[in-house]
């Protein structure tokens, strides 16, 4: 199995950021219940997957959102592998266009748009495509979700694990 470092490490940061989040918690808040001396700039550029945690870091950081590392890095795990080696998603795009889920309404224009260059008219036996945790995690975003939240929705509208 390869590992991408900069998608593990993209995730990682995604996912301390929304431990620190869900707390209520600015860097600042979280930088006071730290240990050790740790500048603003670094912890963003954790959460940002721009610079690599070491290990004895993670602890400190995971203990000071009372979170236990393992299950974090569980977590992390499982984002970035999605179920398959490669950590894609097969997503049937006339599914996503056919859901009326208001959180999804991003992702629907974007499967309208895909479907229409695929097609010429948006209506068609439009195409399957295979999502990274990149194009996931964006996607996200767009919808104002968590990307486990995200694949979780997807997949029961019919989406399936799939290698690249």
């Amino acid at each position: 199995m390869r590992i991408d470092a900069a998608t593990y490490q993209r995730v990682l940061g995604d996912e301390l950021r929304r431990l620190r989040k869900q707390r209520g918690w600015t860097r600042k808040d979280l930088n006071a219940h730290l240990q050790s001396d740790i500048s603003l700039q670094t912890l963003a550029t954790y959460e940002l997957g721009t610079r690599q945690c070491s290990v004895v870091r993670l602890v400190e950081i995971c203990f000071a959102l009372d979170e236990l590392p393992h299950e974090v890095i569980a977590r992390v795990h499982d984002r970035v592998f999605t179920g398959s080696p490669r950590g894609h998603l097969l997503l049937d795009l006339r599914q996503v266009v056919n859901d009326n889920q208001p959180e999804l309404l991003p992702l629907r224009r974007w499967a309208r748009g895909k479907l229409a260059e695929s097609n010429g008219d948006g209506r068609g036996n439009g195409p399957q495509v295979r999502l990274d945790i990149t194009a996931l995690e964006r996607m996200a975003e767009l919808c104002g979700m968590e990307t486990r939240d995200l694949i979780a929705r997807l997949r029961h509208l019919g989406s399936s694990p799939a290698d690249a």
